[in-house]
């Protein structure tokens, strides 16, 4: 070993984990663009050039980049489509982020507790997970969707309700490969309880994967929320989503196909932005990729 090797200062955990991160470019493009969308959609009120509601069928079908003060053009009813790309982003953006909330909390609670105790508890949620996972995902979504009514918070929980179960799944893993070490014993020696064991010992030690498949789900629920609103079971008009717009403006594909094209991209780069993020901090967590020192 090197002199200079044993002269540097050891670096923090956290310092470890963000040159970790930093070797993958395309996640911190990622994180960027997250950043960015997360930005703009917090600020589309004061962004946003007009109000996107306002119409005004005189000005319908304005071309983008053609008009200065309709930068992005109009849609069929002459509304501003920077506008309404903004609020859409707003809408879109809070049911992912909800959505995911909704699927950590459902999934890490149910993976915990199959994980922890085991046995006949083990067997009834697993098996749980088993039959919902039988289904697919916008199967469900349709079926719950059409009995409720859409709103973004209904919408945003019917997502992260139909999309537990694979966190479930890791979760539990991760619980049933430590939960019998050492640490665990010792505090079940000191007579902690199951529940203190769960949320104060365990759940510390399985929020790498967690984090991980956080930023994952949110890609899915935007691609979700889009779907189901483009079947017209998600926000309805007059408010603006992403995946609406793309209702809206399918009719229009022949002539103004910038209607579509611009919500479109948006989706793709959202759900490529959080999957990158996602891949970024699944190497930065990964204790076997070695760094050059």
């Amino acid at each position: 070993m090197s002199d200079s090797s044993l002269s540097r200062p050891a670096r923090s955990y956290s310092a470890i984990l963000a040159a970790r991160f930093m070797t993958h470019r395309l996640a911190v493009v990622g994180g960027m663009v997250v950043v960015a969308l997360c930005l703009s959609a917090l600020f589309a009120p004061a962004i946003a050039p007009h109000d996107p509601l306002r119409l005004d069928t005189s000005l319908r079908f304005i071309a983008p980049f053609t008009d200065a003060t309709y930068p992005l053009g109009t849609d069929e009813l002459g509304r501003d489509t920077l506008s309404r790309l903004l609020y859409g982003g707003q809408v879109s953006l809070t049911v992912g982020i909800v959505s995911m909330i909704t699927t950590m909390l459902t999934g890490t609670v149910i993976g915990l507790a199959a994980g922890f105790y085991g046995g006949i508890i083990d067997n009834l949620l697993m098996r749980l997970v088993d039959t919902l996972l039988c289904f697919p995902q916008v199967f469900l979504l349709l079926v719950v969707a059409a009995f409720v009514p859409p709103t973004i918070l209904s919408i945003s929980l019917i997502i992260g309700l139909t999309s537990w179960m694979e966190v479930a799944r890791i979760v539990r893993a991760q619980v049933a490969s430590i939960k019998d070490m050492d640490y665990i014993q010792a505090a079940r020696g000191f007579g902690a309880s199951g529940r203190r064991i769960m949320f104060v010992e365990l759940m510390p030690n399985i929020m790498a994967p967690v984090l991980v498949a956080a930023t994952l789900k949110v890609s899915t629920a935007v691609l979700m929320e889009s779907y189901i609103s483009f079947l017209g079971y998600g926000v309805q008009p007059p408010m603006a989503s992403w995946g609406n717009m793309l209702t809206n403006a399918q009719g229009f594909f022949d002539t103004v196909p910038a209607l579509a094209i611009l919500p479109g991209v948006l989706i793709t780069i959202t759900v490529m932005s959080f999957n990158f993020l996602g891949d970024g901090l699944r190497d930065a967590f990964d204790a076997r990729l070695k760094l050059d020192p």
